[in-house]
């Protein structure tokens, strides 16, 4: 009997919380991302066969399914499917490992909708959301969807504990998204935030959440920039970023809407009225961190960044040698 064909599936990186939506909000984004490569197997098991890619510290990313967030995301798919077979899996990180970029969460939704696309009746892309969770909770600690959420569905994405709902957003938003050479574990990222919040600021919060989705429904830019503060979580994590307070001073000297940390950090966004505006920001933003003695790369697209899809069948032979860079986009 011939071998199933390898399926590649990229899913791109995120901008977690966007600032006001802790856990809930987040975005995908045009610039790096990582890539699964899936086949169906005879045994029923998902089978790790190799993580690559030019990431640092990618050698620590386990084998072990149990503790990988594709192979668990995968394992979950076979067990509530009650699958007669099982999965192997390739992965190529293109995402930073702790760089706020939601790379941990790459995995588990690339490997899932290459995985999809083997099933003999794919499941509709929302019914992968719960799966997702499973894989995105290791290296969390939680379950929290504001990372898969967008991959899956694409742009600005509300990711609660059970749907993830994709939200209207204006074509004219653009995003500048930085990454320095920090890296900033997530655990690390969630430890400063266990102390509790004073009931105002609570408050405050939710004053800006609202105003923020209404913007969004509305295509109104000024509600946008009145809720784009985050008073609970950039404060207590700014300081774990050296150079973030010149990188969002340097996204709002150039017309931000609003800037923050993405994800746990240590990279930062900031949303603009306009590519030109996007554009011309990228630099300033880029240059804070490098005078704060951090390299850094941007990245500049539409806040409705891609999601993850499929990037056609990959014969056996081909599945180590091709680079994500070196293979076709696809949205």
């Amino acid at each position: 009997m011939p071998e199933h064909p390898w399926v590649a599936a990229f899913a791109p990186a995120s901008v977690g919380n966007i600032g006001v939506g802790f856990d809930l909000l987040g975005h995908a984004i045009h610039g790096p991302r990582d890539i699964a490569r899936v086949r169906r197997i005879t045994a029923p098991a998902v089978v790790i066969e190799a993580v690559d890619g030019d990431v640092a510290g990618i050698e620590a990313i386990p084998l072990d399914t149990a503790r990988n967030t594709a192979g668990l995301a995968l394992q979950s798919l076979r067990q509530a499917l009650s699958l007669p077979y099982g999965f192997a899996l390739r992965l190529e990180k293109g995402i930073p490992l702790g760089s706020g970029l939601g790379g941990s969460a790459a995995s588990c939704v690339a490997a899932l909708v290459a995985a999809n696309a083997l099933l003999d009746t794919p499941l509709p892309r929302d019914a992968l959301y719960p799966f997702a969770l499973d894989g995105e909770a290791i290296s969390s600690g939680s379950r929290h969807g504001d990372n898969v959420a967008p991959m899956l569905l694409g742009g600005v994405t509300l990711a609660t504990a059970d749907r993830a709902i994709a939200l209207d957003v204006p074509a004219t938003l653009h995003a500048v998204v930085v990454h320095p050479d920090q890296v900033l574990e997530t655990r690390r990222s969630r430890e400063v935030l266990a102390e509790p919040y004073p009931l105002h600021d609570i408050v405050a919060h939710g004053a800006h959440l609202a105003l923020f989705l209404t913007g969004l429904q509305r295509g109104d830019l000024d509600l946008v920039r009145a809720g784009l503060h985050d008073v609970l979580v950039e404060p207590r994590r700014a300081g774990l970023i050296p150079g973030f307070a010149q990188v969002k001073s340097a996204a709002l000297d150039h017309a931000a809407l609003g800037a923050s940390i993405s994800g746990g950090g240590p990279s930062v966004f900031a949303w603009f009225a306009s590519r030109i505006d996007a554009e011309a920001a990228a630099p300033a933003m880029r240059q804070a961190f490098v005078d704060a003695g951090f390299d850094a790369r941007a990245y500049v697209g539409p806040v409705a960044g891609p999601r993850a899809a499929l990037l056609g069948p990959t014969p056996a032979s081909q599945t180590s040698g091709a680079r994500a860079a070196h293979l076709p986009f696809s949205q």
